[in-house]
């Protein structure tokens, strides 16, 4: 029904040529997060943007009420917080690291400097804001015509894409802890819808959790629930 990422975790976005890439980040002051520590939170003042060198992070908005929404997941070669580096407005999301994290940063400045130069460097923003519009066209449609049950699959499976491993018994183990506070923010549901579809995928053995980790035991069907 829907076969675009809702959440971008492993589509990784188009990189400039190795050239441009060279000249931008020529000089790029580093940064290190480790797991759990946030970027920058919505609201900051947007000074630049950053490249996800390694490690993974999480996008998040927040409302009033102090309730989570996952918007996406990404990897290495991802770009955040280029909305700020256009128009130096602030942080519109709040950006977590996932995982221990490496990263670049250029900043306003510097990016404004470096694009009088190479302009085509724009061509290469225009894609990143393009797929950002899309991911959020994709989630809009998911979240209006997907079941809660499709929504937490598709979660998982995106999960299982960029954290998963394959055992021999065919099962997927998603290697990092993920609680179900997390999985619905991810998909879009009320925890406790959450903890329903995951007790009866359990006791159907479709998704269980062992040592913190899940495992996705039936693939096959967990896709059929998001196509259906």
């Amino acid at each position: 029904m829907i076969n675009r990422s809702i959440l971008a975790i492993s589509a990784i976005l188009p990189r400039l040529p190795k050239n441009l890439s060279a000249q931008l980040f020529a000089g790029a002051a580093s940064r290190h997060l480790e797991a759990g520590e946030a970027l920058f939170v919505a609201g900051d003042t947007g000074d630049g943007c950053y490249r996800l060198e390694q490690g993974l992070v999480k996008v998040i908005i927040t409302s009033l009420r102090g309730e989570e929404r996952i918007l996406a997941i990404l990897g290495p070669g991802a770009i955040v917080g280029e909305l700020s580096v256009i128009d130096g407005g602030p942080r519109s999301a709040s950006v977590v690291a996932v995982k221990e994290c490496e990263l670049s940063f250029v900043s306003r400045a510097a990016f404004k400097e470096c694009t009088q130069e190479y302009p085509e460097i724009y061509h290469y923003l225009v894609d990143v804001l393009a797929a950002r519009l899309r991911e959020t066209d994709d989630a809009l449609v998911a979240a209006s015509f997907l079941t809660v049950k499709s929504r937490l699959a598709r979660a998982l499976l995106e999960l299982a894409k960029f954290l998963g491993e394959e055992e021999a018994s065919g099962r997927v183990l998603i290697r990092h802890k993920v609680s179900q506070s997390d999985l619905a923010a991810m998909a879009g549901v009320a925890r406790e819808n959450v903890s329903r579809a995951l007790s009866d995928w359990k006791r159907r053995k479709l998704v269980t959790r062992s040592t913190g980790y899940y495992c996705i035991h039936d693939i096959a069907t967990l896709k059929r629930a998001v196509d259906s």
